[in-house]
């Protein structure tokens, strides 16, 4: 489940007055010490800020879905799918401590830190997994265990194994694994996959790259050093805006269609069109900045960008929703 939000520089490294150390060139990093690290910090592993987007997509895939879900099956599903997305989190953190030790917005993340050993997390996140996809299946069906089951080994495998550091493409390819949780909430009620499931998978899948790019805009030094092959390094600064107006171009259209399928309707159109008229406007504006401008205003506009589209794809999932909500009290579409 990919990074699709902006995780910072965690306290738990500046707490304990920590020196970091750069794992590529040899330092060996911190030691955990027993006791050293708290509730707090195991949370952390769990990645919240991308958990909190996983949670969210999937309870609109569930809701919106034409079956009616029991409450405490919908709850169930919920958590499960919660603690899914935590484990992948932290079999990415066990996986990329030596690069998150040497990027500034990584490396006061628990591992780095010397707070959790590896292998403790290691272990962690594979209980975390096993016991998510396991409930799920119990509390809903097979389909949806299985299918989370995929998500997690796309992310953990597919994407931070392999995809991350072999191509600047990681983030295209790899986000589809944050594009999952709402077809895995629709599965949960449906036990099946539809054109609406699709419908919601495309919105993400195609929205990650460019909102991920925007981040690498005004991030590319700690990819550099990280020898992540990021875009932003492997292409530069001027292609990688190139880009992403061309998937504002390319998403425009998906999105809106999503209005006329069974989940859309006239809210979601209407915010889906204004929301993608100044998606593209933000794109075009972004593509036509200069190396200068953006390095004298420290990349300000690639910064807005990067927030618009996270307002950007949690406006389009709450349009989802009133559609859900105004079909259930009987207002005409």
């Amino acid at each position: 489940m990919s990074d699709i939000a902006f995780d910072t520089e965690g306290r738990a490294g500046q707490a304990n007055g920590l020196r970091h150390r750069d794992a590529r060139q040899g330092d060996a990093p911190p030691v955990a010490q027993s006791g050293d690290a708290g509730a707090g910090d195991w949370f952390a592993l769990l990645k919240p800020r991308v958990m909190s987007l996983v949670v969210f997509t999937a309870f609109v895939g569930l809701l919106v879905a034409p079956v009616p879900v029991h409450p405490l099956v919908g709850a169930s599903a919920i958590l499960f799918i919660a603690l899914g997305g935590g484990a992948s989190g932290a079999l990415n953190m066990w996986y990329d401590a030596d690069i998150d030790s040497v990027m500034k917005r990584t490396r006061g993340r628990p591992i780095p830190a010397g707070l959790i050993a590896g292998d403790a997390v290691l272990a962690f996140g594979l209980v975390l997994s096993v016991l998510s996809c396991a409930m799920l299946a119990l509390a809903t069906n097979l389909f949806a265990g299985a299918f989370l089951a995929f998500t997690i080994f796309f992310y953990a495998v597919v994407y931070t194994v392999w995809l991350k550091r072999s191509t600047p493409q990681n983030i295209v390819i790899g986000g589809a694994s944050g594009a999952f949780p709402p077809m895995i909430g629709w599965a949960c009620a449906t036990g099946g996959i539809s054109v609406e499931s699709v419908a919601m998978f495309l919105l993400i899948f195609l929205w990650t790259p460019p909102h991920f790019w925007a981040l690498a805009l005004f991030m590319k030094d700690d990819y550099s050093n990280a020898g992540v092959p990021m875009l932003t390094v492997t292409h530069g600064r001027r292609v990688t805006r190139a880009h992403i107006l061309v998937y504002t171009l390319i998403l425009a259209p998906v999105a809106v269609a999503t209005g006329f399928t069974s989940i859309g309707g006239p809210v979601y159109l209407t915010v889906s069109v204004v929301l993608n008229a100044l998606f593209i406007a933000g794109g075009w504006k972004l593509w036509r900045r200069t190396e200068a401008g953006a390095e004298a205003d420290n990349h300000r506009a690639g910064r807005r960008v990067f927030w618009f589209f996270v307002l950007y794809l949690l406006l389009h999932f709450a349009a989802l929703l009133a559609e859900k909500a105004l079909h259930l009290i009987g207002v005409p579409a």
